[in-house]
Formats: structure tokens, C-alpha cells, sequence
């Protein structure tokens, strides 16, 4: 069967990040994408210009909506944009028995800010402990502890594990952010233990939405495998899909990657 995904996530006109990226990493992951949207930006490769929030209650009622009528396998959550929003989304899926994944977006590849500053307590006490799986980049996780100083490598398994103690079953914490010359390591920390997930680093600074599209992936892959193989499958999809991103030529700052290089290789 196959499985109906809800993003709850930010619009990118570009097509990079957002809602736009995950309809495409669901769909390239043998998924249903459906979508209820927190936020319109105004972004391109090079920037977000302007931000306007969803009204929390309609945020709310969208979710509502697509449970009301469709089987909803997987939610993937994105740009929460504030703490009302956060708290109407945690509302609108209490009691709800299925994966959700978390990616806590906070900071856009442009440097500019998603996520306002009285969001992320509300996103730490209310959200992660509904999440099935967080997966935070360094600078992330780094702020959802309250921590200012970088995170080494060597760190990262005590900093998984003090994120699972928030409240989230799983944590994939990506290490994209380390100052590696050729590896980029990801440590998927469960109650069964912890597991690096090695990858090459690729040159390219067409990265553009590739925290959206691995939560995305993960999301859908949750529905069809158990967390070490969904998480598994799902950084392979994306060191795929940035390794074939120069093949697009999108815009002119941090393009977008390739989330469908599989069928266009095919």
C-alpha cells in the first residue's frame, strides 16, 4: 500500500525547501504527498525576502481537515514559524497513533532566520515529545539545548542523547555542519542504541533544502521500514540527490538538489 504523508511545513517559490521539496521527496520515495501550509516566504536561491504567517487556528484546520477524510500514515513537520503556530500544530495531532517526523528549521542555507525566538521554547517542550524521530543539524541541536559553542564530532553521541531526553523517541543528528574534508557522518540515536550512518561529503553549494527533503524522505520511509533502515535509505536518497544537483542549473545562489535523480538516471 502505498503510504499518504502529511507535511506540515513553509511554501518556497523556488522550489528548493519547504512544501515544494517535500511533495518532490515524498513522491520520489513511493509516497502520497499531501500538504498543510505554516507559511508563505518570498525566497529564491539567494534569500527570503519576506515572510507571512498562516493564522494558527487555519494551520490547525487544514490538518484537521485532511485527517477528517484521508489515512494519514507519516506527518513530517517543517518552518513552524512561531509558538502559536507550534501549539496549534501540536494540538491538531494529539492523540494521533502514527510517525512523526521533526525537522526543527530554523535558519534558512541563506542565513536567514524561520523561526521566532519565543518559538523555540514552545518547539522544545510541546513539540518534541510528540516527534518519532528529531532530526537537527548541529547549529539545531546546538540551539535546542542552549548550548552557544559549536559541536564537535566526538560530541555527538552525548548530544543525541541529551536531545532524546527532550522527549522524541529517535534523533537523527545530521553532521553536515562538521569541517570535514570528504565525510559527512550522521548519528541515528535510538532506544536500541546508537548507529553512525556514514556518506561522502560532495562539492557542490547546491544544497538548498536538503534538511526538508531528508526529513521528508524519512517520513515517507518510516511508513515502509523500521527507523535504521528508513534512516539508512533516506541518506542515501539525499547524498544522491546532491551528488546530481550541478545537473540542475536553478537560480543563482544555493541551488536546489535533484530529488528525482533516480528517474532521471533511469
Amino acid at each position: 500500500m502505498i503510504p499518504n504523508i502529511l507535511s506540515i511545513a513553509g511554501s518556497d517559490p523556488s522550489g528548493g525547501a519547504g512544501i515544494q521539496a517535500d511533495l518532490k521527496a515524498i513522491s520520489a520515495n513511493g509516497g502520497y504527498g499531501m500538504a498543510a501550509l505554516t507559511a508563505l516566504t518570498a525566497q529564491n536561491t539567494r534569500g527570503v525576502s519576506g515572510v507571512s504567517l498562516v493564522e494558527p487556528g487555519f494551520v490547525a484546520a487544514q490538518v484537521e481537515a485532511v485527517f477528517d477524510d484521508i489515512r494519514v500514515d507519516a506527518v513530517k513537520i517543517g518552518m513552524i514559524g512561531s509558538a502559536a503556530i507550534a501549539a496549534a500544530v501540536a494540538r491538531a495531532l494529539e492523540g494521533r497513533a502514527l510517525h512523526i517526523v521533526l525537522d526543527p528549521v530554523m535558519i534558512a542555507k541563506s542565513g536567514d532566520r524561520l523561526l521566532q525566538e519565543d518559538a523555540v521554547e514552545v518547539l522544545r517542550h510541546v513539540l518534541l515529545p510528540r516527534a518519532t524521530m528529531l532530526t537537527p543539524n548541529l547549529p539545531e541541536a546546538a540551539a535546542l539545548l542552549g548550548r552557544a559553542e559549536p559541536i564537535r564530532r566526538e560530541e555527538m553521541p552525548e548530544v543525541a542523547e541529551a536531545l532524546r531526553a527532550l522527549g522524541p523517541r529517535a534523533v537523527l543528528l545530521k553532521g553536515g555542519h562538521l569541517e570535514e574534508a570528504e565525510a559527512s557522518p550522521d548519528l541515528l540515536a535510538t532506544p536500541e542504541g546508537q548507529t553512525w550512518l556514514d556518506g561522502p561529503r560532495h562539492a557542490t553549494r547546491n544544497t538548498h533544502g536538503t534538511g526538508c527533503t531528508l526529513s521528508s524522505a524519512l517520513a515517507t520511509l518510516l511508513a515502509q521500514h523500521a527507523a535504521p533502515e528508513a534512516a539508512r535509505r533516506a541518506k542515501a536518497y539525499v547524498a544522491g540527490a546532491i551528488a546530481a544537483a550541478d545537473r540542475l542549473s536553478v537560480g543563482t545562489g544555493h541551488g536546489p538538489t535533484h530529488h528525482f535523480h533516480a528517474l532521471w538516471r533511469a
